[in-house]
């Protein structure tokens, strides 16, 4: 039997733009859901999903000059903010409100690692580079695919409990890099030529 999802709640949020990110988190000790959203008219909404299953709002704050990318909680009850465009890094506290904004160069994906309090971003130029979250904004350390022949954003994960960075190429490769060190650990062949966007 073809097991099927269940709407267990719906709402439309401010003024219906469309949904560009959104993350959760559980509240253990409340037994409630934490959700954070950005839209593309620059906001970023955070609601919990209580359970009897409704959608409560938390707060809502207007970007200034931020198209959100990516959100993810913090588990000092901040919201880490990722541009889209401008390559923005924004921490806000989703209690108090008040944030800082880094700005980092790069257009195309990021990721975050909060257990080890670090974050990687596809740096539209020769590969990832890597950041650390409380930082102030200068890199740690780059992992090289080479310049690119066509830019465009590819994507970047971390794996084996953030030891390994994995990520695509505009030249057919996946390449496996050392979280630690940024050496090279392997390159996975997935075509001659071509671009490796989208990696899971």
């Amino acid at each position: 039997q073809q097991e099927k999802f269940q709407e267990i709640c719906a709402r439309r949020l401010g003024s219906g733009f469309e949904i560009t990110c959104l993350s959760w988190c559980s509240t253990s000790s409340e037994g409630n859901l934490r959700i954070v959203v950005g839209t593309r008219d620059k906001m970023v909404q955070v609601l919990t999903l209580n359970t009897s299953l409704q959608l409560q709002p938390v707060f809502a704050v207007r970007l200034e000059n931020m198209v959100p990318k990516l959100v993810v909680f913090a588990d000092n009850r901040s919201i880490y903010v990722f541009g889209l465009y401008d390559g923005n890094f924004d921490v806000r506290n989703y209690r108090s409100r008040p944030g800082h904004v880094t700005d980092i160069l790069y257009s195309g994906h990021a990721v975050v690692y909060s257990k080890r309090g670090v974050f990687i971003v596809d740096n539209a130029t020769d590969g990832f580079t890597l950041y650390r979250l409380e930082g102030d904004g200068e890199p740690l350390r780059t992992f090289a695919t080479g310049l690119p022949s066509v830019s465009v954003p590819k994507q970047v994960a971390f794996g084996e409990e953030g030891k390994v960075v994995v990520g695509g190429s505009d030249h057919g490769l996946v390449y496996i890099f050392d979280q630690k060190t940024g050496e090279t650990l392997e390159t996975l062949h997935h075509a001659d030529t071509g671009l490796v966007q989208t990696i899971s």
